[in-house]
């Protein structure tokens, strides 16, 4: 676990903007156990050569047109039961920090490992965000047409 004061400015980095966090394994199970609509999880971390540019581009992934109906945050290294309880959901992926998964109805949709976001720039990151968004958070996602 790593002092608090290192990592509270990372974690004020998302939720200045009104990411929620869930510290617990309570706190995660009652945000998307039965959750309905589309919900944003982040895995946080101190990782410098990834997560320096994968919290500003959900930041400005966040700023764009469609986006998640909810979206919350866990901290892996620090807040270790609410972590492991986020992946728990994120079925068929390997643990990975940071990374961003987008379940909809409960659902995982949408999963972006380190390996994805690692070496490049907020920008890119957030442009492949914002067509998750696009495809699974607007109104007209999944009506058969």
């Amino acid at each position: 676990m790593y002092d608090e004061r290192m990592i509270a400015p990372m974690r004020q980095e998302l939720t200045r903007y009104g990411v929620e966090e869930l510290k617990t394994a309570e706190a995660v199970d009652e945000k998307l156990k039965d959750a309905k609509g589309t919900t944003l999880v982040i895995v946080n971390s101190m990782c410098g050569c990834a997560a320096r540019n994968a919290r500003p581009a959900v930041v400005k992934a966040l700023q764009t047109g469609v986006k998640p109906d909810v979206v919350a945050t866990v901290f892996a290294g620090q807040d270790t039961a609410a972590t492991a309880r986020a992946r728990s959901y994120f079925t068929g992926y390997a643990p990975s920090s940071p990374s961003f998964a987008l379940l909809k109805d409960g659902k995982l949709v949408y999963m972006m490992e380190r390996h994805q976001i690692e070496s490049r720039s907020a920008e890119a990151i957030a442009k492949d965000l914002e067509g998750a968004f696009e495809k699974y958070c607007s109104q007209s996602a999944g009506v058969a047409s």
